[in-house]
């Protein structure tokens, strides 16, 4: 089949390059335009885009799917269209133009985390598996019928970063197998069945770590929001961020209280204590959590103070 495929960051190239291997021809990629990055702002392409143009392979940059951008998507030609993380809403008559419409690879198993930030959602809820779905798009949130799901056990230890690395190998495999049987005649997609939980994108409220609950909890919510919005608390009004955190030793630590114990920076929970392992101070960079305590010269204290 021709392809035309649509997607921005990282987790797309390993579908992208999948697919670029396959027995299909992508006609076109289609990614969000180039974006200032670094401290001098320096305008960058998206993942997509660079290996798209290593690949040679051409690129219509938008952030909008207007009718400019569905004039040039149109002419393409293609059977299908693919869709991972792109960034932007495909409508009518977009949504039509492929013979076969549009499919998405989407990070959880749908019903579940519909939305821009499943994976975080997925793992601040707690989950203990979690999968990618690829479905038919539609024009109402990730509601589609599904043509394939594939789960994944979420290790204990995992972020949202190292889930989302994951399940994007994982969904690139579980893709190319649904655009094989959509060219062969044999694809079926069945309607989503059971209650339906939203995923809105992550602001960098969502990222606050209570340490007045249990441990778990807070745990659960800093690997959901680690490495994207950042986990954090604060410390004298200022901004602590935590980046790597584990379960910590018994100690007789009161919820929120921050103390060095033997070796290691403990903060007492609703049920015990975390570890913090690595920190970085506002206005400074990361380092390892005992060398930032030692700079405070305090015996403890309060998270979220």
């Amino acid at each position: 089949m021709r392809i035309v495929f649509a997607g921005t960051p990282e987790p797309a190239l390993p579908s992208l390059r999948r697919l670029a291997a396959s027995r299909h021809e992508i006609v076109g990629v289609v990614t969000r335009r180039d974006a200032p990055l670094g401290r001098k702002r320096v305008l960058t392409p998206s993942p997509v885009g660079s290996l798209a143009a290593e690949l040679g392979l051409p690129v219509l940059k938008t952030d909008r799917l207007d009718a400019e951008a569905t004039e040039t998507i149109t002419s393409w030609g293609a059977d299908l269209g693919v869709i991972v993380a792109y960034g932007g809403l495909v409508r009518e008559p977009l949504l039509s133009a492929p013979l076969h419409g549009w499919i998405n690879l989407h990070f959880s198993l749908l019903p579940a985390w519909r939305g821009a930030a499943p994976v975080q959602h997925s793992l601040i809820a707690g989950d203990r598996v979690s999968g990618v779905s690829v479905f038919q798009l539609v024009p109402e949130l990730d509601a589609g019928d599904v043509f394939a799901q594939t789960r994944h056990p979420v290790d204990r230890g995992a972020t949202a970063g190292d889930l989302l690395a994951a399940l994007a190998d994982l969904g690139a495999d579980t893709l190319a197998d649904v655009v094989d049987a959509i060219a062969d005649g044999a694809a079926n997609a069945v309607p989503q069945a059971g209650e339906a939980s939203l995923a809105p994108k992550l602001t960098l409220a969502d990222g606050l770590l209570d340490f007045a609950l249990p441990a778990d909890t807070v745990l659960d919510r800093f690997r959901g929001t680690t490495p994207e919005p950042g986990a954090h608390t604060t410390i004298a009004g200022q901004r602590l961020k935590v980046l790597a955190a584990r379960r910590g030793p018994d100690a007789p630590l009161a919820p929120r209280e921050i103390r060095l114990v033997g070796k290691d920076v403990l903060v007492g929970t609703a049920d015990g204590t975390i570890s913090l392992l690595s920190v970085q101070p506002a206005g400074r960079g990361a380092m390892p959590a005992p060398d930032w305590w030692r700079g405070l010269r305090v015996e403890s204290i309060e998270a979220g103070s």
